[in-house]
């Protein structure tokens, strides 16, 4: 047994939309526990400074042009991983968002949300499953959302597409188990992103979710930290198709402590 379950040194780590935002803060903390790197991003021009970054925490960082949405750049993407070596983590990261009304989204922002959350995570997943199986191991974390087990209005073609990662996960967990390959899906809760910054602008909206999460605030990127380490090292390794939300606790249900406490009093 590993003296440091969370040891990921000599690990080659893949994270797709790494651009900005929460791919950047998962290749953080997984270069931190010993990582390199391979990061991806439309635009390869955008990944330079992140590669300095990391280069700079003593890791190596690889930086190549992927778009999810395009099934030939996938293959031409998993043609370039394999030359540098073999992947011992994909972190399905890269995702969007349309934030309107259900009855005012086009047919194209639809397909926009779900080719890139669920059909790229597949394809993405498949082409490097394919690299892994070889080797008899693998760890494949799909980054999901608390929208993956709940519905919130104006979100109907991200939850749709993050439910289906969900449901995707424990589908790749069952049949990719054999070959030593964990899948489990990270799912965030409400956390600040450039995707939904104006929402936070809203300080009614911000008191009105703060009042529903337990731990009375909104995620901070570092909160997945440890997440993220855990999923990719061996101290998950008997762990798959699994669904881990780290929310502050608003998957609990919670509603304001006064209303309760109000009702309580009347009856």
């Amino acid at each position: 047994m590993a003296e440091n379950l969370f040891d990921l040194t000599g690990q080659l780590a893949l994270i797709t939309g790494a651009s900005r935002g929460l791919g950047q803060y998962f290749g953080r903390a997984l270069a931190r526990a010993g990582a390199d790197l391979i990061i991806t991003s439309r635009k390869k021009d955008d990944l330079q400074t992140f590669v300095a970054e990391i280069e700079g925490l003593g890791r190596k960082a690889y930086p190549l042009e992927l778009d999810v949405r395009d099934h030939d750049s996938i293959q031409r993407m998993s043609g370039a991983v394999a030359e540098i070596g073999q992947v011992h983590i994909l972190v399905n990261n890269a995702g969007c968002n349309v934030r309107k009304p259900a009855v005012d989204i086009s047919w194209e922002e639809y397909n926009l949300v779900l080719e890139t959350n669920l059909r790229g995570s597949f394809f993405v997943a498949q082409q490097i499953a394919k690299q892994m199986i070889p080797h008899r191991y693998g760890r494949i974390v799909n980054i999901g959302s608390v929208t993956s087990v709940f519905g919130y209005a104006g979100l109907a073609p991200y939850t749709a597409s993050r439910g289906g990662v969900r449901q995707l996960t424990m589908s790749l967990a069952d049949e990719w188990g054999r070959h030593g390959i964990t899948v489990n899906c990270l799912a965030p809760g409400w956390f600040q992103t450039a995707q939904n910054k104006v929402l936070y602008e809203n300080q009614e909206w911000v008191d009105y979710l703060i009042d529903r999460i337990p731990l009375k605030r909104p995620g901070e990127p570092h909160d997945l930290d440890g997440a993220i380490v855990f999923l990719a090292s061996e101290a998950s390794r008997y762990i798959t198709g699994q669904t881990l939300l780290v929310d502050g606790g608003i998957s609990t249900g919670a509603t304001r402590a006064t209303n309760i406490q109000a009702a309580s009093k009347s009856e």
